[in-house]
C-alpha cells in the first residue's frame, strides 16, 4: 500500500501490489467479526497503520486505487464508526465532501464513484442518524450530514449556468439522476430507521432488508452497525460505545449550542465586535479577556483576516484581548521564525499599520520575555518580526519580479540590535528557511463548510428560510496530493486534540426533527425544480418518490411545516386546477398523492384537507371526462348562467355539444382556472377559452381514467387509526364545505363521501366515534342551514340515512350516544328559516321512529326536542304534521319512551306542554292535555324506567324522606318531583291561557290529577306542589290584576278577559285549591298557614272581586275543614283574619293632604314645565285612583266582618275564649278605625264638597261601623252567656261593659255634634235648633246599635249592673236630652230605666 514519491504507474508490479493488498484490506474489513470489530489492538492498528495509508490513496488519480480506497471506508464507517469517531471526521470531508461539492469541474468517475458509495451508506438506515449525531451536533465537528446533502442538492441540479465545466451533457445527466438517487436514498434511510424505532410497518424497507440480512457476498455492505444489531458484541469498547445512548434533552442542548455557536461566529464573520457581544451574552464565552482570547484561538470558523483586525483595535478590551491572545504562546526554545509562523497561524495581520504596528509590539515583547537571552532588547524583536514578514511577502508573492537576496536582507538588518549587528549566520539562516517555507495561515474544515454552504444558500435562495448567513472567503483549492495529504494529517492531530471520544448510538426519534430541519429545504428544492422542468419519467419517478418519503418521515414526526410544504408542492403538481396543462408526470403525482394516503394518512393530520382537495378536483374532471351532468344542474342553474353558456357556445367542439349547458359550464370554469391557491373546488366559469385549450382538455380528461383506485382512501378510511379518522374526517367536511360554497357550482362529492366514510367508520369504539360525530355533526348544522334549500335537503336526507343506520345499533342505558348523535336535526329545525326543511325534518324523525322504535333509547330526548320546536312553529302544516306524529308515538310507543332512561319522559311531558299552546287549533291544545292526563296516570301507576326501579335520583329533593310517610313502596313508585313536576307546572300555566276551553281543561286535569293520585305524594312533594304549582297560578293573577303594582299587566292577561279569568277560572282555582286541602288535610296540614296566607293576600288586595273570591274561599276552607283543626290551627285561622282585617283598613289622609299634594305638583310643574291643564287631569286622576281604593277597601272590610261573624256563628262552640278574643280585637279595631274617619268633621266636610266626584254617603262608613260595634257585642254578650272559666268572666264583663260605654258616648256625641256645631254660628241663639234630616238618618241608622247596647246592659247581672251603673247613668242621662232619629231608642231606654235602673234606685232609698 505504500505509496511512491512518485505514482508508480510505470511500475506495473508495485501498482498490481497495491490493489491486491488494497483488495485484502477490503475483504478483511468487509469480514471482520465480532471480536475484530470490539478489539481495542486491532481499533490501535487500523488508526496508527491503515487510516494513514488510506488517506494517501484517497488521494490518488487512479479510479481503482480510490475505488477500493472507498470501499475500505464504507467498511469502516458501517462496522467500525463506534471506535474511528475522529478518523471518520476526517476521511468524511477529505474523501467524500470534497469530491461530491466539486460541480463544476469534478472528476467524472471519481464523483460516480463517491455518490454509489453515499447510496451504498444508506441501506443501513443508523449510519446517517449516527453520523448526523455524533458530527452535526458536536461543536467541534464539521457537519457533514448538512454539507452531504446540500452537495448532493448542487449535483442534482447540475452546473449552474454560465459557469465553465469539464463535464459533458451525458455525464451531467447521469450525475444528476445519481444525486437524486442518492437524495431518496438518504430519505428511505431515515424513514426505515424511524419505522424501526417507532415500530411503523413497511413492506417496502422489510423486504430490502430481509435482502441485505441475506447477502453475505464480500463488498456487500452488511447491516450490522457495530454497536447495536450483532448480540455477540460484548468487548469494552463496543459496551462503551452502547452505553452512551443519546438523551433526547442531550440532543437538544448539543445541537442548539452548535447553532447558536454557529450563529455568534457568523456574526463574528461580519461585525467582530457584535459577534463577540452576542457570544458572552449566550454564554458560550466568557467576557474576561483571556478566554475571549481562547475562543479566538481555537474556535474553527472564524474569519482569520477579522481575528485579525479585532486584535488589532486600539479600544480597550481588544487591546487587552490581543494582549492575553499573544500570552497564551510559549516560544521557549523556539526559533523566532517559527515563532511567527506559530504565531500567524491563527490569524492574517491587518492592511492598517497602527493594527500591526500594536500586533508586532506585543509579539516581540512576549518572544524577549521566552528567550531573554537572544536579543539586547524587545526593539529588536520588533524590527526584526517587521523584516520577516516583509521577506516572507517578497519571497512568495508572484506579483514581486526582483527578489530580495540574501545580502540584501541582511543590510536591511544592520544595527537594529542596540545598535549592533545580529550575527550574518542567524540571518542567513533566517532568510533561507523564510525562503523555503512560506508563512502562512492554517486552513480548517469548517471554513470550507461555510464556502460549501454559502454556495448551496445561494444555488436554493433559502438563506432565509434555513437562517444561515453567507460567509465570503477567498478561494483556494488543494491542487496536489502532496497538499490533501498534508492537510488531513494535520486534521487528524486537531481531531484528536479537540473532538469529543465518546461516540453516541442514535435511539430517539427526535433526532429526526433536527435532521428534517437541516435537510427539507434543499430536498423540497431538489425534487420540485426537476419535476416542474423536466419530463423524464426516470427523473419524475425519483422526485415523486422522494416527495413520498419526505412526507413519511415528516408527518410521522409531527413536523407540520415541513410536512404541509412537501404535501402542498406535490398537490400543486398535479396540475387539478389547471387540466388543459397535465400531462403523464401530473397523472403520476396524482397516483403518488393517493399512494401516499394510502400509506401514511394516520400522520397527516391537517395535510389530509390538500390531499382530499385534489381528489375532489379529480373527481370533478373524471365525471367531466364521463360526460356526466355536473351536480350543478340539479341543484343550481339560474337563467343567467344559461345565457353565459350560450355566449360561449360557439367555441364549445361538438364532441362536448351534447353533454347540456351544465356540462358545457363546468368545462369551461375548469379549463380557466389559474393557481392551485386561487383555484376554488367548485370554480368559477369564465368565457373566452380557444379551441387548442378544449382540445388537450379533452385529451387530457381522458389520462384520468389511469387513476383508478381514488376511492379506496375513503374505503380503508376505517383502517386508519383513532387520532387520524378524526383528522380524516375534519378535512373532508372542510373540503365539501369549499365546495358547497359556490352558488353557482355547487358540488355533493365530499358530502355523498361524508356519508360513505360515517357507514365505513361506525363500528369503531364510542369514545372514537363520538369524536368523529362532534365534527360531523357541526358539519350537517352548517349545511342544513344553507342559503340553498336543494343542498340543505340533500344534507338532511343524507343525515337521516346515516341515523337510521346508526339506530341498528343498540344501546344500553343510561348512555347519550344516541341523544349527541341526532342533535344536528334539532339545532337545525330550530335555527333553519326554511319550512321545507322543517317539515323534512319532522318526516324523517317519524321515519326513525317508526322503523327503529326498539332500538331508540337516549334518543327519544332529541326527537322530542324536535316536535317540541315544531309545536311553536308559525306554520299551521308543520304544527299539525309534527302533533299528529307525537300523538301516535304517545299512544302506541309510550313504554319505549322509558323503557331505559326514565329522564324522557319529562321530555315527552314539555313536548305535550308545548302543543298545549298551539294557537292553530283548540284540538290540538285539548287533545295534549288529554296526553298529559294520560301521562300522570302512567306516572302514578309506576310504568316508568322499570329496569332502574327502586333507585333515587340525586336530583330528588327528598331523598331518604319518603319512607317514613305512608307506605313506602308507593312513595318510591309515584313521589318523584323531577317527574310530577313539569307536568304538574305546565297544567298549572295554562291557566292563563286566553282561550276559555283550555284554562277550564287544564285546571280540570290538573286538579284531577293531584286528588287522584295525591295518596300517594309526601310532604315535601306536596309543599312544591302548592309553593312553585298551585300557589304562582294566584301570584300572577294578583300581579297582573293588582292596580297599585308598579308591574306592568302581563300579556296574557291583556289577551284574556281579566272578568271572565276572575270570576271562573279564578274562583275555580282557589275553590280547588281549597278541596284540595281539606281532602288531604292529614298530609298537608303543615301547609295551613301557607293556604291561609295565600288567602289573606287576596283579601288585602285592593281588588274587590280578589278580596271577595278569597274571603269566599276562606269561608269555604272553615266550613269544610274546621272540624279537623286544633287548637292551634284555630289560633292561626283567628291570626290570619285579624291580620287581613287591619290591613284591609280604609284610608282618607290623601284628601285631607291634598292642599299640600297640590302644593307640592305645582312646585313639581314650575320646574318641568307642565300645563296647568295637564296637572288638574293628573290631580283628578290621582284622586279618583284613592277613592276607588277607600271604596274598595270598605267593601272589603264590610265582606270581611260579615265572614268573621258568618265563621263564628258556624263554630261557636269549638272557639276558645282567647281566639274569640282575638276576633273581638279585630273587628273592634274596624269599628274604631270606621268610627274615626265617620266622626271627622273635616273630612266629612271635604267629601261633602268633593259630592259630584265621590258619590259617596255621609259619613261615609256608617253601616261598617255599625255592623262592625254590632259583631263586637255579640262576640261579648255570647262569650258572657258560655260563661268561661275562672277569672275570664271578669275580664268579658269588663269588655262589655266599656263597649257599652263606647257605643253610647259615640252615639251621644254624634247627636250633639249638629247641634252645638249650629248654635255656635249664631250666638244670639240660646235654644237648640232641630236636627237636619240628614243628622236623623245618621241616628236612625245607629239606632239599633244603641237599642242592642242597651239591652245588653240590661243583660246584665244585678250585682255587675249595680256595680257600673254610675258609669252608665251620666250616658243615660245624655241620651234623655239629645234628640233621637227615631224612637226605637227612647221606647228602649224607657225600658230600661223602668226595668233596670228604677229597681236600683229603690233599694238605694
Amino acid at each position: 500500500m505504500k505509496t511512491p514519491p512518485k505514482e508508480a504507474v510505470a511500475d506495473p508490479q508495485a501498482m498490481k501490489g497495491k490493489i491486491v493488498a488494497l483488495e485484502l484490506l477490503k475483504i478483511l474489513l468487509e469480514n471482520a467479526g465480532a471480536i475484530f470489530r470490539t478489539s481495542e489492538r486491532f481499533l490501535g492498528a487500523i488508526k496508527q497503520y491503515l487510516c494513514l495509508s488510506l488517506l494517501k490513496n484517497s488521494a490518488s488519480t487512479l479510479m481503482i486505487v480510490f475505488q477500493l480506497s472507498c470501499s475500505i471506508f464504507i467498511s469502516l464507517v458501517s462496522r467500525f464508526r463506534a471506535g474511528l469517531k475522529a478518523e471518520i471526521g476526517v476521511f468524511f470531508p477529505m474523501i467524500v465532501l470534497r469530491v461530491l461539492e466539486n460541480v463544476a469541474q469534478p472528476n467524472y468517475q471519481q464523483k460516480m464513484i463517491v455518490l454509489r458509495f453515499l447510496e451504498k451508506l444508506c441501506i443501513d438506515s443508523q449510519i446517517l442518524v449516527d453520523i448526523f449525531l455524533n458530527y452535526d451536533c458536536d461543536v467541534n465537528s464539521s457537519n457533514i450530514f448538512e454539507r452531504m446533502v446540500n452537495g448532493l442538492l448542487k449535483t442534482a441540479q447540475g452546473v449552474p449556468p454560465g459557469v465553465a465545466t469539464t463535464l459533458q451533457l451525458p455525464q451531467d445527466a447521469t450525475m444528476k439522476v445519481e444525486a437524486m438517487k442518492c437524495l431518496v436514498a438518504i430519505l428511505k434511510s431515515m424513514g426505515d430507521w424511524m419505522n424501526k424505532q417507532l415500530r411503523i410497518p413497511d413492506p417496502h424497507s422489510t423486504k430490502k432488508y430481509e435482502d441485505a440480512d441475506n447477502n453475505t457476498e464480500p463488498g456487500s455492505i452488511p447491516l450490522v452497525n457495530g454497536n447495536a444489531d450483532d448480540p455477540t458484541e460484548t468487548s469494552d469498547t463496543q459496551s462503551e460505545a452502547s452505553s452512551e445512548v443519546s438523551d433526547v434533552s442531550t440532543i437538544e442542548q448539543r445541537r442548539a449550542y452548535k447553532l447558536e455557536l454557529q450563529e455568534g461566529i457568523s456574526l463574528f464573520n461580519r461585525k467582530p465586535k457584535k459577534g463577540i457581544e452576542f457570544l458572552i451574552n449566550a454564554n458560550k464565552v466568557g467576557n474576561s479577556p483571556e478566554e475571549i482570547a481562547a475562543f479566538l484561538k481555537n474556535a474553527s470558523g472564524l474569519n482569520k483576516t477579522l481575528i485579525g483586525d479585532y486584535l488589532g483595535e486600539r479600544e480597550d478590551l481588544s487591546l487587552k484581548v490581543m494582549h492575553a491572545y499573544v500570552d497564551s504562546f510559549e516560544f521557549q526554545d523556539i526559533e523566532f521564525d517559527e515563532a511567527i509562523r506559530v504565531f500567524l497561524q491563527g490569524f492574517r495581520l491587518p492592511g492598517e499599520a497602527q493594527k500591526i504596528d500594536r500586533i508586532m509590539e506585543k509579539f516581540a515583547e512576549r518572544y524577549c520575555k521566552c528567550n531573554p537571552k537572544v536579543f539586547t532588547s524587545a526593539d529588536t524583536a520588533y524590527v526584526l518580526a517587521y523584516s520577516v514578514i516583509m521577506l516572507n511577502t517578497d519571497a512568495h508573492n508572484p506579483m514581486v519580479k526582483n527578489k530580495m537576496s540574501a545580502e540584501d536582507f541582511i543590510r536591511n538588518n544592520r544595527g537594529i540590535d542596540d545598535g549592533k549587528d545580529l550575527p550574518e549566520e542567524y540571518l542567513r539562516s533566517l532568510f533561507e528557511r523564510i525562503s523555503r517555507n512560506e508563512i502562512k495561515m492554517k486552513e480548517d474544515d469548517f471554513a470550507i463548510q461555510q464556502k460549501q454552504s454559502m454556495n448551496s444558500n445561494r444555488i436554493l435562495g433559502l438563506d432565509s428560510i434555513l437562517n444561515i448567513v453567507i460567509r465570503k472567503r477567498g478561494e483556494e483549492n488543494m491542487e496536489t496530493s502532496d497538499d490533501l495529504m498534508r492537510h488531513m494529517q494535520e486534521q487528524f492531530k486537531e481531531k484528536a486534540r479537540k473532538s469529543e471520544s465518546v461516540y453516541y448510538a442514535a435511539t430517539d426519534v427526535v433526532i429526526l426533527r433536527f435532521m428534517i430541519e437541516v435537510c427539507w429545504a434543499p430536498m423540497l428544492a431538489a425534487f420540485s425544480v426537476p419535476l416542474d422542468q423536466s419530463d423524464d419519467e426516470i427523473i419524475i419517478a425519483h422526485c415523486l418518490e422522494g416527495f413520498r418519503c419526505a412526507i413519511h418521515v415528516t408527518a410521522a414526526v409531527s413536523m407540520k411545516t415541513h410536512r404541509d410544504a412537501f404535501v402542498t408542492s406535490l398537490a400543486k403538481f398535479t396540475f387539478l386546477h389547471s387540466p388543459a396543462d397535465i400531462k403523464q408526470k401530473n397523472i403520476d403525482a396524482i397516483k403518488a398523492i393517493v399512494t401516499i394516503a394510502d400509506e401514511d394518512g394516520n400522520y397527516l393530520q391537517e395535510a389530509w384537507e390538500h390531499i382530499l382537495t385534489c381528489v375532489s378536483r379529480f373527481e370533478h374532471l373524471h365525471l367531466l371526462g364521463e360526460g356526466a351532468p355536473p351536480d350543478a344542474t340539479f341543484f343550481a342553474i339560474t337563467q343567467n348562467e344559461l345565457d353565459k353558456s350560450k355566449q360561449t357556445k360557439s367555441n364549445i367542439l361538438p364532441v362536448l355539444k351534447k353533454k347540456g349547458p351544465g356540462r358545457i359550464q363546468s368545462v369551461v370554469s375548469a379549463t380557466r382556472r389559474g393557481s392551485y391557491d386561487s383555484a376554488g373546488i367548485g370554480g368559477n366559469a369564465a368565457a373566452g377559452i380557444t379551441s387548442e385549450q378544449m382540445n388537450n382538455l379533452v385529451s387530457n380528461l381522458n389520462m384520468l381514467e389511469q387513476v383508478d383506485e381514488i376511492n379506496r382512501i375513503f374505503i380503508r378510511s376505517q383502517k386508519l387509526n383513532s387520532e387520524a379518522i378524526v383528522d380524516f374526517v375534519k378535512a373532508l367536511c372542510k373540503v365539501s364545505i369549499e365546495e358547497l360554497r359556490s352558488t353557482s357550482d355547487p358540488r355533493i362529492f365530499s358530502l355523498t363521501k361524508i356519508v360513505e366514510i360515517a357507514h365505513y367508520n361506525m363500528n369503531r369504539i364510542r369514545l372514537v366515534w363520538s369524536k368523529i360525530w362532534i365534527v360531523l355533526s357541526d358539519f350537517f348544522v352548517t349545511i342544513g342551514c344553507s342559503e340553498n334549500l336543494s343542498i340543505a335537503i340533500f344534507a338532511m336526507d343524507s343525515l337521516r340515512q346515516l341515523s337510521m343506520k346508526f339506530l341498528e345499533r343498540e344501546e344500553l342505558a343510561n348512555y347519550n350516544f344516541q341523544n349527541e348523535f341526532m342533535k344536528p336535526f334539532v339545532i337545525v329545525m330550530r335555527k333553519s328559516s326554511a319550512v321545507e326543511i322543517r317539515e323534512l325534518i319532522i318526516r324523517c324523525v317519524s321515519q326513525m321512529v317508526l322503523s327503529r322504535v326498539n332500538n331508540v333509547k337516549s334518543g327519544w330526548k332529541s326527537m322530542f326536542m324536535v316536535f317540541t320546536t315544531a309545536a311553536y312553529d308559525d306554520h299551521k302544516n308543520i304544527v299539525m304534521l309534527a302533533f299528529e306524529i307525537i300523538e301516535k308515538i304517545v299512544r302506541d310507543y309510550f313504554p319505549y319512551i322509558t323503557e331505559t332512561e326514565t329522564t324522557t319522559f319529562t321530555d315527552c311531558v314539555n313536548c305535550l306542554i308545548a302543543f298545549t299552546n298551539s294557537r292553530f287549533s283548540k284540538d290540538i291544545s285539548l287533545n295534549a292535555i288529554g296526553f298529559l292526563r294520560f301521562c300522570a296516570a302512567k306516572l302514578a301507576e309506576g310504568d316508568l324506567g322499570k329496569e332502574t326501579s327502586g333507585k333515587v335520583s340525586p336530583s330528588s329533593p327528598h331523598e331518604g324522606k319518603d319512607k317514613k310517610v305512608d307506605n313506602g313502596e308507593s312513595i318510591d313508585k309515584v313521589d318523584h318531583l323531577y317527574f310530577w313536576f313539569p307536568l304538574l307546572a305546565g297544567l298549572s300555566e295554562l291557566s292563563f291561557d286566553p282561550r276559555p276551553e283550555i284554562r277550564k281543561s287544564a285546571l280540570q286535569v290538573l286538579f284531577d290529577t293531584l286528588r287522584n293520585y295525591g295518596q300517594h305524594f309526601s310532604l315535601p312533594l306536596w309543599e312544591k306542589v302548592f309553593e312553585s304549582i298551585l300557589f304562582r297560578i294566584f301570584d300572577d293573577a294578583r300581579r297582573a290584576i293588582d292596580p297599585s303594582s308598579g308591574h306592568e299587566i302581563n300579556d296574557d292577561m291583556e289577551e284574556l278577559d281579566q272578568d271572565a279569568w276572575l270570576y271562573e277560572t279564578c274562583t275555580l282555582a282557589l275553590q280547588l285549591v281549597v278541596d284540595l286541602f281539606v281532602n288531604f288535610y292529614n298530609t298537608v296540614n303543615p301547609l295551613l298557614k301557607k293556604v291561609l296566607m295565600l288567602l289573606v293576600s287576596f283579601i288585602k288586595r285592593p281588588h274587590q272581586s280578589l278580596a271577595g273570591i278569597g274571603i269566599a274561599a276562606f269561608v269555604r276552607l272553615m266550613s269544610n275543614a274546621v272540624e279537623l283543626f286544633s287548637e292551634d290551627k284555630w289560633f292561626e285561622v283567628v291570626s290570619s283574619l285579624k291580620e287581613a282585617a287591619k290591613e284591609t283598613l280604609p284610608d282618607f289622609s290623601f284628601i285631607l293632604n291634598e292642599e299640600d299634594l297640590n302644593r307640592k305638583n305645582h312646585d313639581e310643574s314650575t320646574g318641568t314645565s307642565i300645563p296647568d291643564d295637564d296637572l288638574d287631569d293628573l290631580r283628578r286622576h290621582h284622586l279618583l285612583a284613592a277613592i276607588s281604593d277607600f271604596k274598595c277597601r270598605a267593601a272589603v272590610q264590610l265582606l270581611l266582618i260579615q265572614a268573621v261573624m258568618e265563621i263564628y256563628n258556624m263554630y261557636r262552640a269549638q272557639l276558645l275564649v282567647e281566639n274569640t278574643v282575638i276576633l273581638f280585637d279585630a273587628v273592634h279595631a274596624v269599628a274604631l278605625h270606621a268610627h274615626k274617619i265617620n266622626s271627622d268633621a273635616a273630612l266629612r266636610s271635604k267629601l261633602q264638597e268633593l259630592g259630584s266626584i265621590t258619590q259617596m254617603q255621609d259619613p261615609p262608613l256608617l253601616r261598617l261601623e255599625n255592623e262592625s260595634y254590632q259583631i263586637c257585642l255579640t262576640f261579648l254578650q255570647n262569650l258572657v252567656v258560655d260563661r268561661p272559666l275562672g277569672n275570664k268572666e271578669s275580664e268579658v264583663e269588663s269588655y262589655l261593659v266599656n263597649l257599652c260605654q263606647e257605643v253610647l258616648q259615640s252615639y251621644v256625641e254624634t247627636a250633639r255634634l249638629r247641634q252645638m256645631s249650629d248654635s255656635i254660628l249664631d250666638k244670639q241663639l240660646h235654644w237648640m235648633i232641630p236636627l237636619g234630616s240628614g243628622r236623623r238618618r245618621e241616628l236612625a241608622a245607629r239606632a239599633p246599635l244603641i237599642v242592642a247596647t242597651l239591652q245588653a246592659m240590661c243583660s246584665l247581672e244585678d250585682s255587675s249592673f249595680v256595680k257600673n251603673l254610675p258609669g252608665f247613668f251620666p250616658l243615660l242621662s245624655s241620651l234623655i236630652s239629645c234628640e233621637h232619629g227615631s224612637n226605637e231608642v227612647q221606647l228602649a231606654l224607657s225600658d230600661m230605666l223602668s226595668s233596670s235602673v228604677g229597681p236600683v234606685l229603690l233599694r238605694s232609698c
